[in-house]
């Protein structure tokens, strides 16, 4: 085996078993066809017997019967025997068409309904002399060849041994009908079939496993051609790790542009920070605008500091927003209560005194934990 060969040890995927499904690359055993047709003549050689035997056997008899009607030239012989030829052809033709339509399905039946137009296509390769050299000597070809030779011994093997001992003997055939003829060389081509059916069953059956198992093996992969069809597929991780990347840091920077423009920064108060955006006259409800854990959350309260916006500290809030809502999103109807009272609590402050920025040890609590800050019933219904 090659040494390519051998770096192949990964089995195909479905990808390249589709792949080669449709190019056509389908394994199929020549010996199970082989099989069922003779299943398929030995049916229908049963089934139509008499009729076979009978309509022929009749025909022959009335060709004999006219016989010294033909014509003794030779033109007259050829179209006797072109009569006679396509009248069998006329009996025979169901018998056979039931043949072939077995063989069709046999050969559908280990496939599927598979139609392809890349074997049609032109292939320089078959003419090139190197390539055709090297085939002589591929191992299927060697294999092939001794299939054949199998084959070939078995043929050979189960019609001496059926032939020799039930052909009847000729002194016996000379003196009857000729229709007894056709009935006792009918049975015996009858035995005969059955028994290449019996014979060819076990090489069949090998040789499908086989077929099965050098197609997978010629389809098997090196892990490189793994990965990079799962790149293909998938996208390649750094490629997509990157874009995630981008795709995050752009979040981040919309996020910190919307900053100045909220209402109110909601903090855990270090841990998680939610930034919120209401206007009463053209918004049902606050939106969500910015939110971040950590140094993100850090970064959105120093640019609330820097512009002027009011940050509140509830835990459970801030905590329950930044799980809850995503950006550029309202905030649910559940939280509608608590953030009224926040929001109310900040329009107050900003009536009453205006708001400067404050800081942290002086940071204003959310409503609802400062006891000496209640918050106006009327915030409830602010949205």
């Amino acid at each position: 085996m090659s040494e390519d060969d051998d770096s192949k040890t990964e089995e195909p995927t479905e990808k390249r078993l589709s792949k080669a499904r449709d190019d056509g690359n389908i394994p199929v055993s020549q010996e199970i066809k082989s099989l069922l047709t003779l299943i398929a003549a030995l049916v229908i050689l049963s089934l139509v017997s008499p009729y076979v035997v009978r309509h022929v056997g009749n025909l022959l008899k009335a060709y004999m019967e006219h016989m010294h009607e033909i014509p003794g030239d030779l033109e007259g012989m050829r179209a006797a025997l072109l009569g006679l030829g396509l009248d069998i052809a006329k009996i025979l033709a169901i018998p056979v068409a039931l043949m072939v339509l077995l063989a069709i399905v046999s050969n559908v039946g280990q496939t599927g309904l598979v139609f392809t137009t890349k074997k049609l296509g032109p292939n320089w390769d078959r003419l090139n002399p190197v390539s055709g050299a090297k085939k002589l000597f591929d191992k299927q070809k060697l294999i092939d060849l001794l299939k054949s030779i199998l084959k070939i011994s078995l043929v050979g093997t189960v019609a001496v041994s059926v032939i020799i001992p039930n052909f009847p003997h000729p002194d016996i055939l000379l003196g009857q009908d000729f229709s007894y003829v056709l009935d006792e060389l009918y049975w015996l081509l009858v035995m005969l079939t059955f028994t290449f059916c019996t014979a060819f069953s076990l090489l069949a059956v090998a040789d499908w496993l086989w077929t099965r198992w050098t197609h997978k093996q010629k389809l098997k992969m090196t892990r490189q051609e793994v990965k990079d069809e799962h790149k293909q597929s998938e996208g390649d991780p750094l490629v997509k790790g990157r874009i995630r990347s981008l795709r995050m840091k752009r979040v981040r920077e919309r996020m910190m542009q919307a900053v100045p423009t909220a209402s109110v920064v909601i903090t855990n108060p270090t841990h998680f920070a939610v930034a919120l955006k209401y206007d009463m006259d053209t918004m049902p409800a606050p939106k969500l605008v910015a939110k971040g854990v950590d140094f993100l959350a850090q970064k959105i309260r120093e640019s609330a500091e820097e512009n002027d916006v009011p940050i509140v500290e509830n835990p459970p809030l801030a905590r329950a927003l930044y799980a809850a809502v995503e950006l550029d999103q309202d905030i649910p109807p559940d939280h509608y209560k608590a953030v009224a009272e926040v929001i109310g609590f900040v329009m107050r402050q900003r009536q009453s005194s205006g708001w400067k920025p404050t800081p942290k040890k002086d940071r204003t609590p959310s409503p609802g934990r400062d006891q000496s800050q209640a918050p106006d019933q009327r915030d409830a219904g602010l949205f």
